[in-house]
């Protein structure tokens, strides 16, 4: 039941302390190494010596996206780069990217962090692991990768793309277990159907473990009828080590996100200040167990909350709810905050809604949701067109207040990501 049960099953006095001990060690490596980390102490009036409890982190300055760029490409190291192992980066889409280094160290606890998370989900050493992320800068597929070799899976490193092949590798090797984004999940289903085949019937799978790009609950019950698989989700970021962060258990009623690595807080986005327990925030965390680039009181951006209750499974660690929505991803149309995984949720919950949909937002805040439909719905008849835009319309607009304009398409006709799924286009300009 446990990879690790002893860190796993820490009493709460002990996780305190070995909390306190590590944030100690993490903030004097931050101020002795690390000119920038420094200067923002300096300039809060706090030294090393005046952390000594967990509850003295809220003293310490937060740490933003931003600082990591401005401080590209090394100026967050605190180590020498001869005992760098290892670099990963962000995309740098929207500026510079982001650096992330580390250590052997660093890579062993990730993987040992990847490899109690897919333990608890019921991962063993008799599965075939089949890797459907992109290798290479992004920190999701290898930490991923490396986490299912540690438990003693074999693992094949397929990356993302060539369904054919990808589907050809499950039938040959009889994949038990997948690692895909859930836009891609969803258009391998599709294939799927398109050739003919049943998951439940000429593949092995038994899970998948989804991630690396917003989605909700509707998409992961999706995912898991049509594929046939248990959907397991998981949250990680680059700067934290990748995806091993918090991972739901067998259980899946929140996901454990480990307290001994990584220290949470759930803040007001706006004050900074912190929010009760089972209210939703912004999600901030410090490293508590990384030598090359430890990072402190890092804003997330992911609003979440902290479930309080205890989990069944045994493990004390806390867990959170699967992330609401992410402050960068929200737009607004006509004076009105909206997620784009409130615009899924409607959709995925819809009889008749296919796997793909975009979002189209135009000058004089117009938005269309283009959204693929079952090839049956297109049979001729005009009203079911009809009936189905309406419900459509009006539960999106009962949902974010604004009411849309709704396309419907046949399937295929809207692009195909086997990366992450680019699903709001806004062409707006100020």
């Amino acid at each position: 039941m446990y990879w690790n049960k002893e860190a796993e099953t820490i009493d709460a006095v002990s996780l305190s302390e070995q909390q306190a001990a590590r944030l100690k060690k993490t903030v004097e490596s931050l101020y002795s190494n690390i000119q920038f980390y420094k200067k923002q102490m300096d300039l809060a009036g706090v030294k090393p010596a005046d952390i000594k409890t967990v509850s003295d982190i809220r003293k310490l300055p937060f740490t933003t996206r931003e600082d990591l760029r401005e401080n590209f490409p090394d100026g967050l190291l605190a180590i020498p780069k001869k005992d760098i192992v290892r670099l990963h980066t962000s995309s740098g889409t929207t500026g510079k990217p982001k650096a992330i280094f580390f250590s052997k160290h660093d890579i062993d606890a990730a993987s040992d962090l990847m490899a109690r998370s897919l333990y608890m989900t019921g991962l063993r050493n008799t599965d075939i692991f089949q890797n459907m992320m992109t290798y290479g800068l992004f920190t999701g597929a290898l930490m991923m990768h490396y986490g299912a070799e540690k438990i003693g899976c074999m693992v094949i490193p397929a990356g993302p793309g060539n369904t054919a092949r990808q589907i050809s590798l499950m039938q040959d090797f009889e994949t038990t277990a997948i690692h895909i984004t859930p836009s891609y999940g969803l258009y391998l289903a599709s294939v799927l159907q398109k050739q003919g085949l049943d998951p439940a019937t000429d593949l092995s799978l038994k899970k998948a473990y989804v991630g690396a790009e917003p989605y909700t609950e509707e998409t992961r019950k999706k995912i898991e009828s049509l594929l046939k698989v248990d959907a397991y989700n998981c949250y990680g970021l680059s700067e934290m080590n990748g995806p091993g962060v918090a991972f739901e258990c067998e259980r899946k009623n929140g996901l454990h996100l480990w307290e001994d690595n990584f220290l949470m807080e759930i803040l007001d986005p706006v004050t900074g200040e912190p929010i009760p327990d089972g209210e939703e925030g912004e999600l901030v965390l410090t490293t508590l167990n990384r030598e090359a680039m430890p990072i402190l009181r890092y804003r997330t951006k992911d609003i979440t909350k902290i479930l309080p209750d205890k989990c069944p499974c045994g493990r004390t660690h806390r867990r959170i709810h699967r992330i609401i929505g992410r402050a960068d991803d929200m737009f607004i149309v006509k004076g009105v905050n909206i997620y784009p995984q409130q615009i899924e949720r409607v959709l995925m919950s819809v009889k008749g809604v296919a796997e793909n949909y975009q979002i189209n937002l135009e000058n004089l805040d117009k938005m269309t949701v283009k959204v693929e439909i079952d090839k049956n719905m297109f049979d001729g008849k005009v009203e079911h067109i009809v009936t189905l835009r309406n419900e459509i319309t009006e539960r999106l607009k009962n949902e974010i207040l604004v009411k849309p304009v709704v396309e419907l398409l046949e399937p295929g006709t809207l692009p195909v990501s086997e990366g992450k799924a680019v699903r709001v286009i806004d062409t707006r300009t100020m």
